[in-house]
């Protein structure tokens, strides 16, 4: 099936090369596995590695800094700038690169679910594989709407191009992710992680929808009956999980806008860590694993084919790709009302935050622009114990635009809508990692579930002295001595001193916004013990 170079050509991609556009997903997969890419499951899923990177490269994605767009970016460590000419030389050199290859895989596809917003992309691959994660990560066209199709976005995708003279154009490595929102063309060469595809995608719609009012977010959103929630959340603190709920239909999992009709997933599909899955704690991802159309990622296989999600021994970022329709109890349309509910999730392995908070429209702006979750021992070389991690807005990798900008649309939304927030902590009670325990997911899901149908707003709350946070005295099913974290260490000095480190980790942290921030929200920051309420006592009842 092959259609026009012409639409490659104007790209200046010229190549003798056969080119397969918009092949549907088994003719991909089928096409993978003949090319050696990699290989089936017992239960027909698709599984390949993906070589030295098994992750984002985050120090090798560059912004090209020309006008009009270099007024609306916030360069600095995460938004690093390249030239318009080096920009240029490279494209030359990935466009010679592909149209050397033998074959090459297109796709015509959208981002956004909201029809008046949504982004019109092309994807060109070198490998079979890839074209299939960008065709289940974002929306297929009908053919009505592909007929007509003309792409305001590119990403010319060449994975196993690695001899580019990185000295010669001041890269980071031989791996490069570089944007240019001029040309609108995305570059990405030297790496096979196929996460950096979706992402580099979401980097555009978080540069271009906000100019028009529309909050981007990297968050999960479900819906009941009358209603939605958005989930914000660093990887590993429970974002997909606990959006993926049997009793709320799943809007999508990783990336959303907020507009004027409500909320829109962005994708066509999920991208979701496969780390110690099962079929217990996660049915519905699990369930999808054994479908053929899903594609793993650094998945280990046993004798018999079969995913051992257990073993790390490539990567613990493990990742699965699998169409949205994969999730029976989901949003058709992808499209939800404004929410009720918005829901900060963080992973605290110093074991100091309290299990579940709600926070007031000033705290919210300030935590959603602090982003915090923190990493553990033993998931990356060097981590002996546990460190905060701070990415704004819980995205910043890809936040092309300075966090006041996205924290300013939120807090408006916020207001215009009355939404209530909540921190909800799925990381460590009893005292921190290597001393205390992770919170059960079981628990964690009854105090999501309370927040989201209105029983823990209607309850009692104490005041959480550090970060000014009110915190319900209890929950149906949760036990009420776990949730002031205090109250469960061992040691109450102990606890004030981890909990003293953690609250300068944040206050330094947030230094970087602050000139860009209401003294309201500067002061909706946590505070260490000796700048908070006298004595040592950590809640007090809520007048």
């Amino acid at each position: 099936m092959t259609k026009s170079k012409v639409g490659l050509e104007s790209l200046g991609l010229q190549t003798a090369a056969e080119v397969y556009w918009n092949l549907k997903q088994d003719q991909l997969i089928e096409k993978a596995v003949g090319n050696g890419e990699g290989k089936l499951t017992a239960h027909g899923a698709f599984v390949a590695t993906t070589g030295e990177r098994t992750g984002r490269s985050a120090n090798d994605k560059f912004l090209v800094q020309s006008e009009p767009s270099q007024d609306k970016i916030w360069w600095g460590t995460v938004n690093k700038s390249i030239g318009a000419d080096v920009f240029t030389q490279i494209k030359e050199e990935v466009l010679a690169y592909l149209g050397s290859r033998n074959e090459l895989f297109v796709q015509d596809l959208f981002c956004g679910a909201e029809p008046s917003e949504r982004l019109p992309i092309r994807v060109i691959n070198e490998t079979a594989w890839h074209n299939a994660f960008a065709a289940n990560m974002f929306i297929d066209p009908t053919d009505a709407e592909r007929a007509e199709h003309e792409p305001k976005f590119t990403v010319l995708h060449a994975p196993h191009f690695n001899t580019i003279d990185k000295d010669k154009y001041g890269l980071n490595s031989n791996v490069f992710v570089l944007m240019n929102f001029e040309e609108r063309l995305v570059l990405i060469g030297g790496t096979q992680y196929a996460g950096e595809i979706k992402k580099s995608i979401f980097s555009v719609m978080n540069f271009l929808l906000p100019q028009k009012g529309i909050l981007t977010m990297h968050c999960s959103a479900n819906a009941g009956p009358d209603d939605s929630a958005v989930f914000f959340g660093l990887s590993g603190t429970g974002k997909t999980t606990l959006s993926a709920d049997p009793d709320r239909a799943l809007i999508g999992d990783d990336e959303h806008g907020w507009g004027d009709n409500g909320v829109f997933n962005f994708e066509g599909g999920c991208y979701a860590k496969m780390i110690d899955l099962s079929a217990e704690a996660e049915p519905e991802i699990f369930a999808t694993t054994r479908m053929p159309g899903t594609l793993l990622e650094n998945v280990i296989l046993d004798d018999n084919g079969v995913p051992d999600f257990t073993d790390t021994s490539l990567t613990e970022n493990t990742r699965g790709s699998y169409p949205i329709e994969f999730i029976e109890n989901r949003v058709v349309s992808g499209k939800g009302v404004h929410p009720k509910n918005i829901v900060f999730l963080c992973a605290d392995a110093f074991g100091v935050l309290p299990p579940v908070s709600r926070l007031t429209p000033e705290q919210a702006a300030y935590h959603f622009m602090s982003g915090y979750t923190a990493k553990v021992a033993g998931t990356e070389v060097g981590v002996t114990e546990p460190q905060a991690t701070f990415s704004a807005c819980f995205g910043a990798p890809f936040m092309p635009s300075h966090p006041s900008v996205y924290a300013e649309l939120l807090s408006k939304k916020i207001q215009d809508h009355g939404v209530t927030v909540w921190l909800l902590n799925t990381g460590w009670i009893r005292g921190a990692y290597g001393v205390g325990e992770r919170i059960s997911i079981k628990w964690t899901r009854r105090l999501l579930n309370a927040c989201l149908d209105g029983s823990l707003a209607d309850g009692e709350f104490d005041y959480f002295v550090r970060f000014g946070f009110e915190i319900p005295k209890s929950c149906d099913g949760v036990p009420s001595e776990i949730l002031n974290p205090r109250n469960t260490w061992a040691n109450g000095d102990a606890y004030d001193n981890q909990a003293d480190r953690l609250v300068t980790m944040y206050r330094d942290n947030f230094e970087q916004f602050e000139a860009g921030c209401s003294e309201a929200v500067r002061k909706a920051g946590p505070r260490p013990l000796a700048m908070s309420h006298s004595g040592v006592v950590d809640a007090q009842p809520v007048a």
